[in-house]
């Protein structure tokens, strides 16, 4: 009996050691981080985060914090149980202050490239002509503009890359001008790429696909402002839409709710862990009210950064119970 017990006892102190911290990251800065990307970096030996660092702590007008943003950085040397604030990216590439959301990261042939929506200057309100940038880095710290993509129009956002099994990079993106729905893009060489004449997701409005490869299927999850669409499929080119979307309501959580919004997938052996961002102040993603001045509350403009794993249940895309701990661990990686 007492050998049971001791068992017991490790087994939970293990499980304990591994407990996903909730939340992952706030930004210490601005409190406003959002759409997370999380890569492992070869030359730290650590894993990082970028995100959008919206300024949501500044006392701006209507939605002003979500422009003029820089691209924040986060480390964690302890396979994910604890973030530290590192700054942020030099990207400007021209005169003036400017606007980048949503990264993307991937590594090839000794170099990082990473994808980011570009708007000149810093807006009150919604608009702007969004364009992606491509930058490339030996270290992750220091970026060197390769130029803005030419893609379906000069309003695209939220690219995720993946290469296919013959080798030829998919870049899916969200066009406002083409329907606020996601479109294809497609390169030999990361450098030069030509676009579908169509969108490839449309069955309605969303943002932020991410695409990943988990239990012997591509999946793509997509932000529609209520939880998370889920579809999938074998060869990357027909996307079958589940009915059930995930991260659709709150948790129990410290900081996760309203829902889960613009994720990142990381999938480690036989684990997939979905990192998300949330608005902790509000009842719906959507719901923020202007006040007399015209500006947002401090409460319902904060993000926070959460993580939940994935699995894979009868062929259903799931998230395991965000309510109860759960086992969380990054391990380091081989080059």
């Amino acid at each position: 009996m007492f050998i049971v017990v001791l068992i017991t006892s490790v087994t939970d102190l293990l499980a304990q050691e591994h407990t996903a911290p909730a939340p992952l990251f706030r930004d210490p800065v601005y409190d406003g981080a959002a759409d997370p990307v999380v890569f492992w970096n070869r030359q730290e030996k650590e894993w990082w985060m970028f995100y959008t660092q919206r300024r949501a702590n500044e006392n701006t007008a209507d939605v002003a914090f979500c422009y003029g943003n820089s691209i924040g950085i986060a480390s964690s040397d302890d396979h994910g149980q604890s973030w530290v604030y590192r700054g942020t990216l030099d990207l400007e590439f021209e005169h003036g202050k400017n606007t980048f959301w949503a990264p993307d990261v991937v590594y090839a042939n000794g170099k990082y490239h990473m994808y980011v929506a570009y708007i000149q200057g810093v807006r009150n309100h919604w608009g702007g002509k969004a364009r992606m940038a491509h930058y490339t880095s030996d270290n992750a710290w220091d970026w060197k503009f390769e130029g803005l993509v030419k893609l379906s129009s000069e309003n695209v956002i939220d690219a995720t890359i993946f290469q296919a099994k013959d080798g030829k990079w998919k870049m899916w993106y969200k066009d406002d001008a083409g329907g606020s729905v996601t479109w294809l893009a497609e390169s030999n060489d990361l450098y030069n790429w030509t676009w579908l004449d169509k969108p490839v997701i449309a069955d309605q409005k969303h943002e932020g696909p991410k695409v990943f490869q988990f239990q012997g299927l591509y999946w793509m999850v997509t932000d529609q402002w209520a939880g998370m669409g889920v579809y999938h499929s074998t060869d990357l080119v027909k996307w079958e839409k589940q009915a059930n979307p995930i991260l659709v309501g709150p948790s129990s959580r410290p900081e996760d709710t309203p829902s889960g919004a613009h994720g990142d997938v990381v999938v480690v052996g036989d684990k997939a862990y979905i990192f998300y961002f949330t608005h902790p102040g509000r009842e719906t993603h959507f719901k923020a009210t202007l006040d007399a001045d015209g500006k947002y509350p401090y409460s319902e403009k904060r993000s926070s950064i959460q993580v939940a794993e994935l699995i894979v249940n009868n062929g259903i895309l799931e998230v395991k119970d965000r309510n109860k701990p759960f086992d969380f661990y990054l391990p380091d990686l081989k080059e």
